[in-house]
């Protein structure tokens, strides 16, 4: 049964209060991912319902995500390719985990009501082959909700931000001069380069094709005002920051 989830407003207040919490990303993760899961599932119910579906959490690591949904009355499963990142919070594999890569899920066709995944699509190297099979374990009618974090944004380079303006190699030898050590997503290896206007074009190119009907693209930490954004060629690589994508199968 689902557990009481405040409702959701993409707010100025929300949008500060979450790039606040970003900066405790990688010195306090229960926090902030504790802080994000619980806005984003709030956000996800805006588009179906989550009590009894099926939600398969896609990259979904130590299960923050999954287990906000799960408090929200969702069945859910956590698929990712890292073991080690699926036993960072406690040692322990999350509830419902599974080994599997995101470019090839270990789901058979049509089989979840809702596939999602968070800031996970920057880090494979074929964001396209991802995201279709996103598409494919989805049932007709079901919902993709898919997040990442563009390029060109202001933390498109994550911890070695903003020097990956300068290129993505550059600003992984300069982390590494700094700190001693390499950056844990390093260009190229475990972190690529996926735009705005890439992403958006898949998308509509599903619609097209008839396979998914893109509901919306967004903006995804931004008031709800500010959703527009990502209709100006251009500005929208620096501006959008994190792109959200909803498609419902058809």
């Amino acid at each position: 049964m689902e557990t009481h989830i405040p409702p959701f407003r993409a707010d100025l207040a929300r949008s500060v209060r979450l790039l606040s919490a970003f900066r405790k990303e990688q010195t306090d993760p229960d926090f902030f991912y504790g802080l994000l899961a619980t806005d984003t599932v709030a956000q996800l119910r805006g588009y179906t319902r989550l009590d009894g579906a099926l939600v398969v959490d896609v990259g979904g690591g130590p299960g923050y995500f999954a287990d906000a949904l799960r408090e929200a009355g969702a069945r859910t499963m956590c698929v990712d390719c890292d073991a080690g990142e699926m036993r960072a919070r406690d040692g322990a594999m999350p509830e419902g985990a599974v080994l599997g890569s995101a470019l090839c899920l270990p789901l058979r066709t049509g089989s979840v009501d809702v596939c999602f995944s968070s800031n996970v699509l920057e880090h494979v190297p074929d964001p396209g082959a991802m995201a279709a099979e996103m598409v494919r374990v989805t049932r007709p009618g079901g919902l993709i909700y898919l997040s990442y974090t563009s390029w060109f944004s202001p933390w498109g380079g994550h911890e070695t931000s903003p020097w990956h303006y300068l290129g993505g190699h550059r600003a992984a030898r300069r982390y590494e001069r700094r700190y001693g050590r390499r950056p844990k997503n390093v260009y190229g290896e475990s972190m690529y380069a996926v735009t705005v206007a890439e992403m958006l074009a898949w998308a509509r190119r599903e619609h097209l094709r008839g396979d998914a009907e893109l509901v919306e693209a967004l903006p995804r930490y931004h008031p709800r005002w500010a959703r527009h954004v990502v209709l100006l060629p251009g500005v929208r690589e620096v501006v959008t920051w994190n792109l959200l994508l909803v498609l419902r199968k058809r």
